[in-house]
């Protein structure tokens, strides 16, 4: 009779264990069947261009399989990597459920999965990446410390990551001596070959956020357009205290310059300026809107946040943010964005880097559709904007003629930011830019490069000098198609 009663209760317990508790139990990190069967077959592939740049090996031993790589350290900035020794990052980490094969979206029949226990072959990652213009930032960083972030504006689809130096995420994938030696070798790194520049690095972003500061003036019709006199002094002193703001030049035109022949020339003077006339509440407001001070950012991978200060004790302070100095910051992506929205007529798309997730077989899962973030300025003032940046370019007076393009209109704004106390460190070296071809309603790619070349000269960095030619590659790239 015990035993009668005994049954119904080891099959109550026995469902509780297998259906209700399961996800606890396969998630947690003690169990390790559950790591053992996520490696037991080939992870799914993350794809750019049509093409997997990841792979799985059999191994024969206790993870049956291990990830690999193609041309490893070129998209590590995009597909991270995966381990069972240190875990997955980026795309690997982020879209772990579906390359493993446990997102249950993957499943055709996900019933009959869940009671079969039967695994969900691992899925695909189909990124926006676009392959030529990754090689052309890729191999114009070169040896260099840096990194290029690519956007198509009217969508946002992120068409370039490169950050370097790299690694090859493959060193990291398995377990053992190579391994963990690896790991030591990269994490010990003085260079950090780890650190993803263009999404979690930011930097001060130098004349190149004289874009925001020009933007907040036309919106705010501070000087009545691009063409106006400023009535800027050269030096300008803020009234709050005694240090002037001066020119890279001083033999610049910038006394009372209009704001395109300022922005051509890049005039410190004019830009500080306008900060202040336009005030702290209307810089912030407008940083805001090409996405400054934005927490949480995800494309789906997650972006560190780049900052616009609030709270400004002064003029002089402002002054300095406003020309992309003091305590501005700024990741290549979101100067990218900046540029892309300029180059759509002040609407700014969402960056996205995935375009959708598949099944094993390519029958699509989830797809993403470009989604607006925001209308920072409005079509007229992003047409103005266009009009200055051509003139950065193309103009005898413009700091970046390194990026122009036979046939091409292509606007653009060069940097050189400060670093280190007093700016004693060598400057990083900018360049935002967007390109159009002849008849094109809307430019089909926009860039920013960021290069911290310490093995130059002080007097050899400058954004059109350096960072430009990486610029108007990708940008070729692009176009080239």
């Amino acid at each position: 009779m015990f035993s009668l009663l005994l049954v119904p209760v080891l099959l109550v317990n026995l469902t509780r264990v297998q259906v209700v508790q399961a996800g606890r139990y396969n998630g947690n990190p003690a169990n390790q069947r559950a790591v053992l069967a996520r490696y037991s077959q080939p992870r799914g592939d993350i794809v750019v261009g049509g093409s997997p740049v990841t792979g799985s090996r059999a191994t024969g031993g206790v993870f049956d399989y291990l990830r690999t790589y193609t041309d490893g350290p070129l998209y590590a900035p995009v597909t991270g990597f995966s381990s069972q020794t240190y875990g997955n990052t980026l795309l690997e980490g982020v879209e772990d459920g579906v390359l493993s094969g446990t997102d249950s979206g993957l499943a055709v029949h996900p019933l009959l999965n869940a009671i079969t226990r039967e695994q969900v072959p691992g899925g695909k990652v189909l990124t926006t990446i676009n392959a030529k213009a990754q090689r052309a930032a890729f191999a114009g960083l070169g040896g260099k410390r840096g990194a290029v972030a690519a956007i198509e504006p009217a969508t946002g689809r992120i068409l370039a990551l490169a950050s370097t130096p790299s690694y090859d995420p493959g060193g990291l994938a398995g377990t053992g001596p190579a391994v963990t030696a690896d790991w030591a070798a990269l994490t010990g790194s003085a260079t950090q070959p780890m650190l993803n520049r263009a999404l979690r690095q930011t930097y001060p972003p130098g004349s190149t956020f004289k874009l925001v500061t020009a933007s907040a003036g036309l919106m705010n019709n501070v000087y009545g357009g691009i063409d106006v006199p400023t009535h800027s002094p050269d030096p300008y002193t803020p009234a709050d205290t005694t240090v002037p703001i001066t020119n890279e030049n001083a033999a610049d035109p910038c006394q009372d310059a209009t704001l395109l022949v300022a922005l051509e020339v890049s005039c410190n003077t004019v830009y500080g300026k306008l900060g202040d006339d336009v005030g702290e509440a209307g810089m912030v407001r407008m940083a805001q809107a090409y996405g400054f001070n934005q927490t949480g950012q995800t494309i789906p991978v997650g972006v560190s946040q780049s900052v616009f200060p609030t709270g400004l004790t002064g003029q002089a302070y402002l002054a300095l943010s406003s020309i992309g100095q003091y305590d501005t910051a700024a990741t290549p992506l979101q100067m990218a964005e900046v540029g892309a929205a300029i180059a759509n007529d002040g609407t700014l798309m969402q960056p996205q880097l995935v375009s959708s997730l598949t099944r094993a077989d390519g029958t699509p899962v989830r797809t993403f559709k470009p989604r607006v973030f925001g209308r920072p300025v409005s079509a007229p003032v992003a047409a103005e904007l266009q009009q200055m940046m051509v003139g950065v370019v193309s103009s005898p007076l413009g700091t970046g003629g390194n990026a122009a393009i036979p046939g091409v209109t292509v606007g653009g704004k060069t940097g050189t930011a400060q670093n280190g106390v007093g700016n004693s460190g060598t400057p990083y070296a900018w360049f935002v830019c967007w390109a159009k071809p002849s008849g094109a309603a809307v430019a089909p790619v926009a860039v920013a490069v960021v290069i911290e070349d310490s093995n130059a000269d002080r007097a050899d960095v400058s954004g059109g000098g350096l960072a430009a030619p990486v610029a108007r590659a990708v940008m070729q790239a692009v176009l080239n198609g």
